[in-house]
């Protein structure tokens, strides 16, 4: 006999479901499915908008045709051989190398310094925070002209090494320094306080214990600082002189002429700016993988 109160004896299968509450499951796969297809079409779109500029260029780099653009003339690599005989553009390309490399060891320089000064307390510390990262607020154009009156106003001829790599270092440190200063917040300060217990000095607690575990993520900064020089042209072109880094004068061949190197070039200066971002992320994952370890 059933329990009192209940309607089916004790193992009885259960009631039926009414079919006006039940959901088909097909429904909910439909409506995944639609969904996914939605998905798949909006990262198709994504990514033929970000990268089909790059694919491109690369294609015209290899066209048959001294004019830059379709139709397709036939595969050819003369382009990019008769990059060695422009003087021009390997000259600013140099000019990109040597203030780019310049720029990021003077940056990494100052970023180290300062995420060490910022492991302690002091008097206007946020004050000092907001001025390392206006670079990045300020639209470069207005940077541009800022340090235009800046050197105008001091005399300051405008060459390479004087008012480019001023203007390169002061956009290119905010990024070195939020790039380290995690890397030094998270470091075991019992290491330098162990060290000093034994007897080191703070010059040889750094230089033995604090700089070989942040030396990947100084390399790593330094690659980076690189590429972001490498690649900068509103404040350039307000500073630069008679020498041209590689950005201006990609500009300045666009205006007057479209040379049909320009491609190719292109595919080099990309190439350059990605192998260097990319070597600065395996090193930093390197060292990541070493502090943590």
């Amino acid at each position: 006999m059933p329990p009192a109160g209940t309607g089916t004896p004790t193992g009885a299968p259960p009631p039926p479901v009414s079919p006006a509450h039940a959901r088909p499951p097909s429904a909910k796969l439909r409506r995944w499915d639609g969904y996914r297809v939605a998905l798949w079409i909006y990262a198709g779109a994504f990514f033929a908008f970000l990268y089909g500029p790059l694919l491109m260029i690369v294609a015209l780099s290899f066209n048959d045709s001294r004019t830059t653009g379709l139709p397709w003339k036939g595969f050819t690599t003369k382009w990019y051989e008769s990059l060695l005989g422009n003087t021009q553009l390997l000259s600013s390309l140099g000019n990109s190398i040597y203030v780019g490399v310049v720029a990021a060891v003077i940056a990494t320089a100052l970023a180290l310094l300062l995420a060490m000064a910022f492991r302690h307390e002091f008097r206007a510390k946020r004050l000092v925070l907001y001025l390392i990262i206006t670079p990045i607020i300020i639209p470069g154009i207005i940077g541009g002209i800022v340090l235009l009156i800046f050197f105008g106003y001091l005399g300051v001829r405008p060459s390479l090494f004087t008012t480019v790599l001023v203007a390169h270092v002061n956009w290119v440190l905010p990024f070195a320094f939020l790039t380290l200063y995690p890397r030094l917040h998270k470091f075991d300060r019992s290491l330098e306080e162990s060290a000093m217990d034994l007897g080191a000095r703070e010059w040889q607690v750094f230089c033995e214990i604090v700089f070989p575990i942040v030396r990947p993520g100084l390399i790593a900064t330094a690659l980076f600082a690189f590429s972001l020089s490498f690649d900068e042209f509103i404040r350039t072109i307000f500073t630069v002189g008679s020498e041209r880094t590689i950005p201006v004068q990609f500009y300045v061949l666009i205006v007057e002429e479209l040379s049909p190197e320009l491609p190719a070039m292109a595919v080099v200066v990309v190439g350059l700016t990605v192998l260097s971002s990319l070597a600065g992320f395996i090193v930093s994952r390197r060292g990541d993988s070493k502090l943590s370890s």
